[in-house]
């Protein structure tokens, strides 16, 4: 990785710190260099998903992520850039040998977010998922090092951490025209759209509410074998940053699923308690 970029990674650090205190406190348990390389994996995809998250129009959204994307491809061709974000994780990219599908991958799915803000199931919010949070961890994973058969687990992990920011988040993303719960599922428990604008917390959202994260908790629990395939630099990263991202269904259950008038958030004291227990983990099993 290149030193004279020192400055950028610095700034992208403070991305990571101002954008995810989740993510950031999870690099604090990187070697420094695995942490380098993951705020510039960050910042790359936070920046991607600003240009569409704060566009002021679906057209001004999709000419962005076109020249965005003639940017990202130039980039990865040459590994050089002029733009500063651009310029840290092409860095990254070559370091650690990241493949080219996975900032391809992102995005599309923050193109899904332009052309359509509804799934009709499952299936389709999974893609959707996949590529805007699985392929973080797949590229993660490459940062660190893994073992033959970690990458599925990587992929059901980041399905993991997406279903559980569209939980947490059903209130904001009603604000910008966005739903993620799938119609279908909707349907089964009897809450209609029409309701979920209305922001109505009744006995039927909680019913779906529970099943919502029951199914996120599965994926938590394919993804954690997972973890002991990484290289062991960063296993203990990963399994704090799942668990605090657990801990956020937790909060949510909590508030009794009020996630319209609150964000479910981990206290910081909570976070050092999964880091401590983490920690007395690892030395039982040294």
């Amino acid at each position: 990785m290149r030193s004279e970029l020192d400055p950028l990674y610095r700034e992208a650090a403070r991305a990571t710190a101002s954008g995810s205190k989740s993510f950031y406190f999870a690099t604090r348990f990187f070697p420094p260099e695995l942490a380098r390389a993951a705020h510039g994996v960050y910042w790359f995809c936070r920046y991607t998903d600003d240009l569409v998250d704060e566009c002021s129009s679906i057209a001004e959204g999709r000419r962005d992520l076109a020249e965005w994307t003639e940017a990202l491809e130039s980039a990865l061709d040459t590994g050089r850039s002029d733009h500063s974000v651009l310029s840290v994780f092409t860095d990254t990219v070559a370091a650690y040998n990241i493949p080219h599908e996975y900032p391809r991958e992102l995005i599309e799915g923050m193109r899904m977010d332009l052309d359509g803000t509804r799934y009709r199931n499952f299936e389709e919010l999974r893609t959707f998922c996949y590529r805007v949070a699985s392929v973080v961890g797949l590229m993660m994973s490459h940062v660190i090092g893994f073992q033959e058969g970690a990458l599925s687990y990587a992929t059901d992990l980041g399905i993991a951490m997406q279903l559980t920011n569209i939980l947490r988040d059903i209130g904001e993303d009603l604000e910008r025209g966005r739903v993620y719960l799938p119609s279908e599922e909707m349907e089964q428990f009897r809450y209609s759209e029409a309701r979920l604008r209305e922001r109505r917390h009744d006995a039927d959202f909680v019913e779906m509410m529970e099943f919502q994260v029951a199914r996120a908790r599965t994926y938590y629990e394919r993804a954690m074998p997972g973890v002991k395939l990484l290289d062991r630099r960063g296993r203990f990263a990963v399994k704090v940053a799942a668990d605090v991202y657990r801990a956020i269904l937790g909060r949510i259950e909590l508030s009794g699923y009020d996630v319209f008038g609150q964000r479910a958030v981990v206290p910081t004291a909570q976070k050092c308690w999964i880091m401590l227990r983490g920690t007395a983990g690892r030395l039982v099993h040294a």
